[in-house]
């Protein structure tokens, strides 16, 4: 009963930080109508001067800094990067997506080198809770991601910015005739996923303490994994993907038998899900004016 308690606050610990990733991928796609892959890479940036910042030898400082940090990096991949391909084909904007991705991994590489750094943000300890060893930044990790999902919602819902996001989301067009500044919007979307990647990027280090240049590359598949299981555009879809994902992943790590296919395991659940319900569980599927 205590290994089962331990893995499931595990695997919603680790899910809380892939619903974190996959929040920002949500947004941006369904505000900007495009896949960010670079994402990822966001979060091993934040991940570096969080690094680089604890030189200052005051982490609540260096998490600051290193949110904006990220918010800036995210502003500015925007406006070089995407912006000038608004309008452009999908295709094109998925290859500089992904060209984005290498640079930042390559900028990172040639700043800090290849070997991996090790960062010790802050200490929580660990508690026993219903008999069972549980670490403290686990249960942080969790509360944090339902909260932020909680603001971002209804930030979403209750205020003029967020009821603009929905309107740029549900026709460009039109909300650009009804005097919104869809540019503004794209670009506060950014900085708001980037902003969300930061703090996954931290979560990650007080689960492992060690930051390296290809840190994002994975997490930020399974981020998106989770955004598509949930249903790419939706808040709550990306918080539900994540969850399953992290729960999966934690279960499948304690069984000795099939933890080495573990990554297969959650990229066929992706399969399987997308051929019951291609929009995924909280998906909405979309009429495209012809």
């Amino acid at each position: 009963m205590e290994i089962i308690f331990s893995t499931l606050i595990n695997g919603l610990s680790l899910g809380g930080i892939y619903a974190m990733i996959a929040l920002g991928y949500t947004m941006v796609y369904g505000i900007a109508k495009m896949l960010n892959f670079a994402h990822g890479d966001v979060i091993m940036i934040g991940g570096y001067l969080i690094y680089v910042f604890m030189a200052t030898n005051n982490p609540l400082l260096a998490i600051i800094l290193s949110v904006i940090g990220c918010m800036i990096l995210g502003i500015t991949i925007e406006k070089v990067a995407y912006k000038p391909l608004r309008g452009a084909s999908p295709l094109a904007v998925l290859i500089t997506a992904i060209g984005v991705s290498y640079l930042l991994q390559s900028l990172a590489q040639i700043i800090f080198g290849s070997a991996t750094k090790m960062v010790t943000v802050y200490e929580f300890g660990a508690i026993k809770l219903f008999g069972t060893t549980i670490q403290v930044s686990a249960l942080v990790t969790l509360g944090v991601t339902v909260a932020v999902m909680t603001l971002l919602t209804l930030f979403v819902k209750c205020t003029r910015l967020g009821r603009a996001m929905i309107a740029v989301s549900e026709d460009r067009a039109a909300a650009q005739l009804m005097g919104i500044n869809v540019n503004a919007i794209i670009t506060i979307t950014f900085a708001i996923g980037s902003a969300l990647a930061a703090l996954a990027g931290l979560f990650y280090l007080l689960k492992a303490p060690a930051v390296s240049n290809t840190m994002g590359a994975m997490p930020g598949i399974k981020a998106f994994t989770a955004a598509v299981i949930g249903g790419i555009g939706s808040i709550p879809g990306a918080m539900l993907g994540g969850i399953l994902l992290g729960v999966v992943e934690s279960i499948s790590y304690k069984i000795t038998a099939i933890a080495p296919y573990t990554d297969a395991i959650e990229f066929s659940i992706l399969i399987i899900i997308l051929l019951v319900r291609p929009t995924g569980f909280l998906g909405k599927k979309r009429r495209e004016k012809v």
